[in-house]
């Protein structure tokens, strides 16, 4: 499974911000690309992929809904690799069931089951998370390493809240239950148990917060977390995260399905920062950037801990430095217009 020259593989929710980047490097790899999309008539889901280098010759849109079961099928019927990237990523559902719980849950395993009826899926790659993996009430401190034998406790994630920064210029941090970490953390663990048990070759990869520069004309919730820093907030969150490229996180996918070895999880985290540090940066990159100065509450910073990357460096992963990562992000959201700043 080296290079796609005469390979057709599948990529799910491919409008995304990791599954447009996908795309575009299986495309400059050779792979013949079936990307599936919920809306083929919607031109910000359409577009930008199909403005791809490759994509005229080698890229095949296709409607599939993750709640219809053998709605993937005709997209993975004859590819050798299914590269299952669909799940909605968004923090504040008013229903929590139907808009995260159920797509992740159930959309995937419909995913697998398209796969299991054709013979010739190879091996399938699930976008998951690094939130499937550090929710589970063991202590993260500078000394700690997180690695791929971790898993996250669907109990705790039920009972438990995180720190969301919705930006706006004005002090709005907040604290919301974790729906997001427990619908990754359920779709992950029911992806393995389904894999076992009907003898699919899988790959899990379990990114970070994903930063970078954005093919897709939307905003997603990732760069608008960058967004809220830049744009105005008074306050940064006591949070402390994960941070990796949206590029190696896509490279990722692939070295995932073309290395033979690759198998098991692979977390995906270029460092761990305190939003303190992510503003730090920002300011050494854009010093005439108006950025928070004081943290949303006064309590002792979130403590950093850290994420091992050995067996993502087996990969060949050689990851972007976060500092370059976030002056991407910002210069996406500006040619965007997301944002604008003359001083830039």
């Amino acid at each position: 499974m080296s290079g796609g020259e005469g390979k057709t593989v599948c990529v799910t929710g491919a409008s995304g911000f990791i599954a447009s980047w996908l795309v575009k490097l299986l495309l400059q790899r050779g792979y013949t690309v079936r990307a599936t999309v919920r809306d083929l008539s919607d031109p910000k889901k359409t577009d930008h992929l199909l403005a791809l280098d490759g994509a005229k010759e080698r890229l095949n849109l296709l409607k599939a809904n993750l709640l219809e079961g053998g709605s993937f099928d005709s997209a993975v019927d004859g590819c050798e690799g299914v590269f299952h990237t669909a799940s909605p990523f968004f923090l504040t559902p008013s229903d929590p069931q139907s808009e995260l719980i159920d797509p992740a849950l159930k959309g995937t395993l419909n995913v697998l089951e398209s796969c299991v009826k054709t013979g010739t899926v190879k091996r399938v790659v699930l976008t998951s998370s690094i939130a499937t993996v550090l929710y589970n009430g063991r202590p993260r401190t500078p000394d700690v390493v997180a690695d791929e034998t971790w898993f996250s406790d669907p109990e705790f994630c039920k009972e438990k809240k995180i720190i969301l920064n919705r930006g706006g210029g004005r002090d709005c941090c907040c604290l919301i239950k974790m729906w997001y970490q427990l619908s990754k953390t359920l779709a992950e663990d029911a992806a393995w148990k389904s894999a076992k048990e009907k003898g699919i070759d899988m790959v899990t990869v379990n990114p970070a917060m994903v930063v970078g520069p954005l093919l897709q004309p939307t905003l997603n919730t990732s760069a608008a977390a960058v967004l809220s820093i830049i744009n105005g907030s008074q306050t940064y969150p006591n949070a402390t995260f994960g941070w990796v490229n949206v590029k190696d996180v896509a490279n990722a996918h692939i070295q995932a399905f073309e290395v033979p070895s690759a198998n098991g999880r692979y977390c995906l985290v270029e460092r761990v920062a305190h939003y303190s540090e992510v503003v730090k940066i920002l300011q050494n990159l854009y010093p005439s950037i108006q950025l928070p100065d004081k943290c949303a509450d006064d309590k002792p910073y979130m403590p950093t801990f850290q994420v091992s990357k050995e067996k993502a460096k087996g990969l060949g992963i050689d990851f972007v430095p976060l500092e370059e990562s976030l002056k991407e992000t910002v210069e996406s959201l500006k040619e965007k217009k997301f944002f604008s700043i003359c001083a830039l």
